[in-house]
């Protein structure tokens, strides 16, 4: 499998790393993912939909927060990739991040892995 990164974004609160890794764009948030750095995640998000990388695997094993417009930029993600013929997985939810998107029904709408491995398999 290849897993070189194909690229990274930083602000204070928020790191995202992107990767390739087989078919799949992984896309590893760490930090807080809220109104001030959506964009951070939104627009690797985005340049993997436009270079031909349908399937997203989001790595949440080190993302501490996230709000209702973080959960947006992966909702619209998934819809784009799913317009796309491909689709988002979201692995390794930390618990208070996995309670946003079962507050908000959104878990329902996703591809959900316990762990990284399992949504790279899937």
């Amino acid at each position: 499998m290849d897993r070189g990164t194909v690229g990274s974004a930083q602000s204070g609160r928020l790191l995202v790393e992107v990767r390739e890794e087989g078919t799949s764009a992984v896309v590893t948030p760490a930090g807080e993912l809220d109104h001030h750095t959506a964009d951070l995640l939104r627009e690797p998000l985005e340049g993997c939909l436009e270079k031909g990388c349908t399937r997203l695997v989001i790595d949440c094993s080190r993302l501490e927060f996230c709000d209702s417009t973080g959960l947006n930029v992966l909702l619209g993600a998934r819809l784009k990739a799913e317009a796309a013929g491909g689709g988002v997985h979201l692995a390794a939810m930390q618990p208070v991040v996995a309670r946003v998107f079962e507050i908000t029904g959104a878990e329902a709408v996703f591809a959900v892995h316990d762990t990284l491995e399992a949504a790279l398999a899937g």
